[in-house]
């Protein structure tokens, strides 16, 4: 099961807590982490970036950089994750160097499918359950339509969206990949 941590130093209570919270996650051997700060400043964000990069760097984790390719490039970041509306992958692996991960949030089948067809290495898909950080996105799509994403294509779908330890079973049991989350990383 992958593991796929997402960065709030704001809920966390700052960039130190976060920091913390980087180093449980590495401990726990978290496969990846995604710097999600869109308040910060370009120059801001590669500074913790650079921070968390170099904390990870004797770990297996993989760090990516929200929206960001500019930053996670500069920070030597392990990849970048795009909004489903971003630059499509194809058009990014042109300018970043081979291995550079790309993950995609996606909202329905065919936000995965496009992501798939577009070039990208794994998609995050949800919100799965009812969650207040995700309520922006609609209603919460359910494992059925989770199933039918993850069927849908041949890339890695991480279930979104409400993920608790009681229900992360019931998420793998669609064959999703593995779990994203903010909260169930930085409340432990």
């Amino acid at each position: 099961m992958i593991r796929y941590y997402i960065t709030d130093r704001r809920a966390a209570g700052g960039a130190e807590a976060l920091l913390a919270c980087v180093v449980r996650a590495l401990t726990a051997n978290v496969e990846f982490i995604q710097i999600r700060e869109k308040d910060l400043s370009a120059r801001d964000l590669c500074d913790l970036a650079r921070r968390v990069v170099t904390i990870a760097a004797a770990a297996s984790t993989r760090i990516l950089i929200n929206d960001r390719s500019d930053v996670a490039l500069a920070a030597g970041a392990h990849g970048v994750h795009l909004p489903a509306d971003s630059i499509a992958p194809l058009t990014l692996r042109a300018v970043v160097p081979s291995g550079f991960l790309i993950g995609v949030s996606t909202h329905s089948v065919e936000e995965v499918l496009t992501a798939q067809q577009e070039g990208a290495d794994f998609a995050v898909f949800g919100p799965v359950f009812a969650t207040p950080s995700k309520a922006a996105y609609g209603l919460s799509q359910g494992l059925e339509r989770l199933r039918q994403a993850v069927r849908a294509v041949t890339i890695p779908v991480l279930a979104i969206g409400g993920m608790t330890d009681a229900n992360i079973q019931e998420c793998l049991a669609t064959g999703a990949a593995g779990i994203a989350g903010v909260s169930m990383f930085q409340q432990r």
